[in-house]
């Protein structure tokens, strides 16, 4: 299985040089670690271009701060500007991917991530227009819930953030793509095997 770090290593992969690119907040802000300085330009949408890795302790700069509030730092060259500026930018297609976190992805490439139907805890921040306002969208997940129940699902019984958005799905037993139908193995983790996947997934692997 993949790690939480092999898995932002893997999603790290997918990032073209030069792109400007959106982490969303929990396991996707692992992928700043995994870029090489300057290969990318990593935008937050609470006003940042050109954020870089986690500082180290002690480093930290209370006033450099990402959407999910953790300490950051600032790559040379980067910039601050308030929000209605960082929103224009996505809603305005400038943002060319984003990396999110899903509770469920659908074959069909739907995505659901603010919302768990009966739950205490409900705010779609900016992912709604992220996902409908960025080029390209990868969800980046565990595969099942805690109970073992189905992430990667035939359709989605949870609220939608958006329709039809996601490319690809990173989660700890591979790289899978919806495919309408169901989901496409691009790689399986180490020690995954194809009958683990399949028992994993709510939607038919090929």
């Amino acid at each position: 299985m993949y790690s939480t770090e092999d898995m932002a290593r893997r999603a790290a992969r997918e990032i073209p040089a030069g792109s400007i690119v959106n982490l969303g907040i929990g396991l996707p802000t692992q992928v700043a670690d995994y870029l090489p300085e300057g290969h990318a330009w990593l935008h937050s949408e609470n006003g940042l271009l050109g954020t870089g890795p986690f500082p180290y302790e002690g480093d930290e700069d209370p006033n450099l701060i990402n959407a999910g509030k953790q300490t950051v730092t600032v790559l040379p060259g980067g910039s601050t500007f308030d929000s209605a500026f960082s929103f224009a930018m996505i809603r305005g297609g400038h943002v060319d991917l984003a990396i999110m976190g899903a509770m469920q992805v659908s074959a069909g490439g739907d995505l659901a991530n603010w919302a768990i139907p009966g739950g205490k805890v409900m705010g779609i921040g900016g992912a709604m227009d992220l996902a409908s306002g960025c080029r390209r969208l990868i969800a980046m997940m565990q595969h099942t819930t805690k109970k073992g129940e189905h992430k990667l699902v035939q359709r989605c019984d949870y609220p939608l953030t958006a329709a039809r958005v996601v490319s690809l799905v990173i989660t700890d037993l591979g790289v899978f793509e919806p495919t309408g139908h169901g989901f496409r193995i691009i790689e399986l983790a180490p020690t995954v095997t194809r009958a683990a996947a399949e028992a994993a997934t709510g939607a038919p692997l090929t």
